[in-house]
């Protein structure tokens, strides 16, 4: 509640708002409500948010304050609103004035909005001078992080700079009474980019007969390329998939419309909702039974990844044929999203059949953001187009932290003040492409926050590249400090940063794969503490992994090693067993001589590698071609209708020790007795809900953080959730940030803040 001070005469206000308040239309709206009121006086932007300046009678200026916080534009963000009574000066009317560029560059970017309705509306208006203008903007929608090149958020710092508003842009670009007042990518087809395909006179009719044609159409877009093809074409996804190369992973969709969208996926209100958003991000989404698309999509997938148009190209081109649209990020596997139209063809050109470029400068790349719906709330599973740079609001001032985040699905972080700005995705540092990426968003943040840290956080994990790469920077005695921080300790500190909780919590971090303070690969942990500190007070048995990093990609290989806890070399005799007989009895020797020795079979804790092993164990692909394969297929065969779970011993020690031997037994002796894959599914997934709430209550602490890769499967994550409320814990799970290793900077930036604190 702002209190208004009872002066008797004129008064004057001096507000700082300080938020997503640039690129939203904010200082036109300033100036609409003081001028309907019949106040005087300015509003600017400046590098670190908005400052404004009124005066008029008390009755006023308390309206103007009532006003401001509900009327404000749709897509702005206020995070403080700081007032001060000054001397009546006598300001004869109300202006907007030029942005001041001095100063910490301490406002918020605004993520990429997705075509407004109005907008929309223009480009399908034949009477419109915006008719198919495939780059319509207003300050409600279009392009912000990926134009941006420095702050204030000004047409002269974007790559709009290179394009000249004709006549009729610059007189809607000068209107405080236009939705297009200062919306800084304002163009129309006169004065705007253009779309190109090489060697043909209309570039889309081009592309709209290729897609019809099957064929596979590179699309420059907001943030990079996309790899479009029709989704309804068997032949037309096989090659996308055998040029990308993606075997199996499952390709998002961009349907026309709702209604389209609706014949595809089960859509409820809050899917709608969330499609429709600004945001506008792929969801994941139940497929309908009698979805007209190609059944090599989504393989044995159970859900779509569906998004709507987002950008005025994408709906010309979606309303342009009768069909959804496989929409998959340009790039090759493992590489980073491309965004040039001269380095496309030289990356892509194996891949496409015809690039559709346009002439705007992409300044920095943007993934499509992936979402779902956990207990129907939003949950994001990759942050980038819609959310990034978005901050997190940390409850104090925190110092300058830079946090190069984890191996795979990588963001990095850093902390100005009480903001923690998230990068977008950049991916699995795997390629010297993507470690430029990297290395590219890193220098662009401390770029556009002019910000030096006073320390990098980073894994703990030795070889990761993001860790050397933090080890490279101490290169004399003024280089910032180095923080190491460990894995699963960031996924706990990160759901409690999400959640705006500094206090202590149990973290039940579950994943792949994540180096532990032993020295061995962790990745079934609970971990009780805050951001400073953490007690490993259970995991799950350890096992071996032949082969290291090969067993990821080779369930079979878990299998066997869990096999030979329980049998020793016995195991290579269970020829009844799937992941027994997919290895020839050259490779068995090997593999015993690898288990036996410990030779290149490093020790895991592994939950994420136990749903590998399950899986490879009933028969499902014994070999993956992306990570998390295999635990997907386990999880969509569930049989939802088996409440009853097999056992997992819970053992006292130092620490809790989880015991999967009675579990695997009874997972054994149900497949001797031909019980279906389905209902051993159900029942290992209700062994680990019934273990995690075992520990719980063992453990005593009212607050449990569920995060970590394997909460990315939604019946352990919603029936974790469930039981655990049902025996009074409150469940804290990720919304702002994945629960998977994209939200791993976040963590490094508040537990490296935490250990500076004690030092």
């Amino acid at each position: 509640m702002v209190k208004i001070l009872a002066y008797p005469h004129q008064q004057r206000l001096r507000l700082e708002i300080h938020g997503a308040v640039q690129g939203v239309g904010f200082r036109p709206f300033i100036y609409r409500l003081a001028t309907d009121l019949a106040l005087t006086g300015w509003v600017i932007n400046d590098t670190q948010g908005v400052f404004i300046e009124v005066e008029g009678t008390s009755p006023h200026l308390t309206r103007f304050l009532e006003r401001l916080p509900t009327e404000k534009p749709p897509q702005s963000i206020i995070h403080s609103l700081e007032t001060t009574w000054l001397e009546w000066c006598g300001f004869d009317k109300f202006e907007i004035r030029h942005s001041d560029s001095h100063g910490p560059k301490t406002v918020l970017v605004l993520p990429d909005i997705a075509t407004c309705a109005d907008c929309l509306a223009e480009i399908f208006d034949p009477r419109n001078r915006r008719y198919h203008y495939p780059f319509t903007n207003c300050t409600n929608c279009g392009p912000r992080f990926t134009i941006i090149e420095a702050l204030p958020y000004d047409r002269p710092n974007s790559s709009m700079r290179h394009f000249v508003m004709c006549a009729a842009c610059q007189t809607e670009y000068e209107n405080p009474l236009d939705r297009r007042f200062h919306a800084q990518p304002n163009a129309c087809p006169t004065c705007g980019p253009q779309l190109k395909v090489e060697g043909c006179s209309n570039a889309l009719v081009s592309s709209l007969n290729a897609l019809r044609d099957g064929k596979i159409v590179a699309v420059k877009g907001l943030g990079g390329f996309h790899l479009m093809v029709d989704a309804t074409n068997t032949e037309a996804v096989a090659r996308l998939r055998d040029r990308k190369p993606r075997r199996d992973k499952p390709l998002a969709i961009m349907a026309r419309d709702l209604a389209q969208a609706r014949t595809l996926c089960q859509i409820s209100p809050q899917a709608e909702t969330m499609l429709t958003s600004a945001q506008s991000p792929i969801l994941l989404l139940p497929r309908q039974p009698n979805a007209h698309l190609a059944d090599n999509v989504a393989p044995r997938n159970a859900n779509i990844g569906l998004m709507l148009p987002y950008t005025p190209l994408h709906h010309l081109l979606l309303r342009g044929v009768n069909f959804p649209i496989v929409a998959t990020s340009g790039n090759l596997t493992d590489e980073p999203i491309c965004i040039d139209e001269q380095e496309a063809p030289q990356r892509l050109g194996h891949v496409a059949d015809l690039f559709l470029v346009h002439n705007r400068p992409i300044v920095r790349h943007g993934d499509d953001s992936v979402a779902w719906l956990v207990m129907d709330k939003p949950q994001l599973l990759r942050r980038a187009r819609g959310y990034a740079p978005l901050p997190i609001l940390f409850p104090r001032p925190l110092p300058t932290i830079l946090a190069v985040g984890a191996h795979l699905k990588n963001s990095v972080a850093l902390s100005v003040g009480q903001h923690i700005f998230i990068s977008q995705h950049i991916g699995d540092l795997e390629t010297a492409e993507a470690m430029t990426a990297f290395e590219r968003v890193i220098a662009d943040f401390l770029q556009l926050y002019e910000s030096t840290p006073i320390a990098i956080a980073h894994d703990m994990h030795p070889d990761y590249l993001s860790t050397r790469w933090a080890k490279e920077q101490r290169i004399n005695p003024e280089s910032p400090s180095l923080i190491p921080v460990q894995h699963h300790h960031a996924h706990l500190a990160a759901c409690l940063a999400d959640n705006g909780i500094e206090g202590t919590a149990l973290g039940v971090t579950w994943d792949g794969t994540g180096y532990g303070t032993d020295g061995t690969i962790w990745g079934g942990e609970f971990l009780l503490g805050d951001a400073a500190d953490f007690k490993r007070v259970a995991h799950l048995r350890p096992f071996r992994l032949p082969g290291g990093d090969i067993a990821i990609k080779e369930p079979r290989r878990v299998a066997l090693a869990l096999l030979w806890e329980l049998y020793g070399e016995s195991a290579l005799a269970q020829e009844d067993l799937a992941p027994v007989r997919a290895f020839r009895p050259a490779e068995r020797r090997l593999l015993a001589q690898m288990l036996n020795k410990g030779f290149n079979s490093p020790i895991t804790s592994s939950v994420g590698r136990l749903f590998d092993g399950v899986a490879a164990l009933i028969g499902l692909p014994q070999q993956v071609s992306f990570e998390g394969q295999a635990a997907m297929d386990l999880e969509f065969i569930a049989d939802r209708t088996i409440s009853d779970a097999y056992a997992i011993t819970i053992m006292q020690g130092d620490t809790l020790l989880l015991d999967w031997q009675p579990l695997l037994e009874s997972i054994l002796a149900d497949l001797r007795q031909k019980v279906e894959p389905a209902i051993i599914s159900a029942r290992f997934h209700n062994a680990l809900v019934e273990a995690i709430v075992a520990v719980a209550q063992a453990v005593g602490e009212p607050r449990v953080a569920l995060t970590g890769g394997c909460f990315q499967n939604r019946r352990l994550v919603e029936r974790a959730a469930q039981r655990l409320n049902q025996v009074g814990h409150e469940v804290l799970l990720h919304h702002q940030v994945p629960p998977n290793d994209g939200g791993i900077s976040l963590g490094q930036v508040v537990v490296a803040a935490a250990q500076l604190k004690k030092i």
